[in-house]
């Protein structure tokens, strides 16, 4: 065999090999027949969840008094008026709150922890099942509140008034 031979005929050889590869991945891309013919069509159907800002809750129990389970992380509500307000469950977690009026206000099961209660009037408030972790309640007012299970460890108690029967520390 001569070498121009050889030469076509590997030439022929290492193209033919390309074609067949270049072709096997263009197939590989391409989605089954079979696949698409037996697999039928899924609709999803999605319920849009509102998702509302702090900023928005606060104006919401600014208007209405009442902002329950909602998140009010972080929020600037110092000197507010919210007497017998319900913040059941609400995240009130690092709020500011200092010299705010919370009487009457049920707070049962809310979320304070590390939130600035300085100097607030809740008296008379439900606190139950509260979590104050690391709360500053100094010189609050707490009489006659509803405490039971509330978690004032690490609380900043000094100078706070009690309900009765409960010691401040």
């Amino acid at each position: 065999m001569n070498k121009s031979t050889s030469k076509k005929l590997t030439n022929w050889l290492v193209s033919t090999v390309f074609l067949v590869l270049v072709g096997a991945f263009s197939l590989l891309n391409q989605p089954s027949a079979s696949a698409q013919l037996q697999t039928p069509p899924v609709t999803t159907q999605y319920t849009a969840v509102p998702i509302t800002s702090v900023a928005a809750n606060v104006r919401h129990l600014l208007e209405t008094n009442e902002c329950v389970g909602c998140n009010l992380m972080g929020a600037t509500l110092k000197d507010a008026n919210l007497p017998a307000a319900n913040l059941e469950n609400a995240n009130l977690q690092g709020a500011d709150l200092e010299r705010a009026n919370l009487q009457g206000t049920n707070l049962q099961g809310a979320n304070l922890q590390g939130a600035d209660l300085g100097k607030a009037n809740i008296i008379g408030a439900n606190l139950e099942r509260a979590n104050l972790f690391d709360a500053d309640l100094e010189k609050a007012n707490l009489t006659d509140a509803n405490i039971l299970g509330a978690n004032f460890q690490g609380a900043d108690l000094e100078k706070a008034i009690g309900p009765q029967g409960f010691t401040m520390q």
